[in-house]
């Protein structure tokens, strides 16, 4: 907690903390305001000074909370909030840098509601920051993906339409465990009755949602991020089977999880997956290893890949008769 913050900044803070943790004692607040509790006590005062109806009860259970229906004033963000919002926004979706784009709207209201200084520096970073938008991420329309996360918090079954990147459309039931976004992407990482497995179906492919009547629990102990980057690989049309050679620590660190798993054998490795498009398994994922591999699974990947040796092929067909005498030559030969 910074030093320099003056009294009302404090007593704000503190109106933030009673707000997020009702029941707080004087010395929570005081430590987490990094404060004595005599001083903690004072900005509970300037609070109710401002008209900020701050209940407090003894015993065990007591504390400081806000009374109910309680309308607080409006939301006030710090420099180094106000900033950071700002930035994260950008980095999310670059587009919110127009503000004929809904979310840049959003943001563009934010700005305006900031004190002057705050406010001033926050549109400046804004104007001038320019970001560079994710080819790979996707952006899922925000009213099925509220429908999709209200089931997740009420641990409702849903009914969902799907459609792959292939174009197949089909109707799954499914218990909706997470909602988790990785690398520009939203997932739904559920269980299929459909399949009777775990399924991991991008939000921005799915086509409606309806929430049942039936209940679930999730698993004991579930992490969302780790289950979805282990079953990435898994359920999708066309299986994949792929050898490679080389051990398995040194293929590892070139598979992503969508590729499938890979597992060890003898002295190399198996990656064992599905995919719903084998030309872009081929020419972006295997491509990248740099080890040689044998594609002995999955006549779809078989087919892809040898589309993708044949247009390779094809390209050294007529070398040139002599190479450039300097590498500089070949144009930016380092990039």
């Amino acid at each position: 907690m910074p030093t320099d913050l003056s009294p009302t900044a404090r007593a704000l803070r503190a109106l933030e903390i009673l707000q997020a943790r009702p029941g707080t004692t004087a010395d929570q607040l005081a430590e987490r305001l990094g404060v004595t509790e005599r001083a903690a006590r004072r900005y509970v005062g300037i609070l109710r000074e401002a008209g900020i109806p701050v209940e407090s009860t003894r015993g065990p259970h007591g504390g400081y909370r806000l009374r109910r229906g309680t309308r607080l004033p409006p939301v006030v963000f710090t420099q180094a909030e106000a900033l950071g919002l700002v930035m994260a926004v950008l980095d999310g979706q670059p587009a919110a840098a127009d503000v004929d784009d809904p979310v840049g709207a959003a943001l563009g209201k934010v700005i305006q509601a900031l004190p002057e200084g705050v406010g001033r520096q926050a549109a400046a970073l804004r104007e001038h920051a320019s970001a560079a938008p994710d080819r790979h991420s996707a952006r899922p329309d925000p009213t099925l993906t509220s429908s999709l996360v209200a089931a997740v918090a009420a641990r409702r079954r849903v009914l969902v339409t799907y459609r792959s990147e292939t174009g197949n459309e089909w109707d799954a039931e499914v218990d909706p465990w997470a909602v988790v976004v990785r690398r520009g992407r939203w997932y739904l990482l559920c269980q299929s009755h459909r399949a009777d497995a775990i399924r991991t179906y991008r939000v921005d492919r799915v086509r409606a949602v309806r929430q049942t009547a039936h209940e679930f629990e999730p698993p004991d102990g579930l992490d969302p991020v780790a289950a979805l980057e282990e079953h990435l690989g898994i359920g999708w049309e066309f299986p994949t089977h792929v050898v490679f050679d080389a051990p398995l620590a040194e293929v590892a660190p070139w598979i992503r999880p969508p590729m499938g798993r890979l597992e060890p054998s003898g002295d190399g490795c198996v990656l064992v997956g599905s995919t719903s498009n084998p030309a872009m398994y081929a020419q972006e994922w295997l491509a990248s290893v740099p080890f040689a591999f044998r594609v002995v699974g999955g006549e779809e990947l078989r087919a892809a890949v040898a589309t993708l040796a044949t247009r390779f092929a094809a390209a050294l067909a007529n070398r040139p008769s002599a190479a450039p005498a300097n590498p500089g030559e070949a144009g930016h030969a380092d990039r």
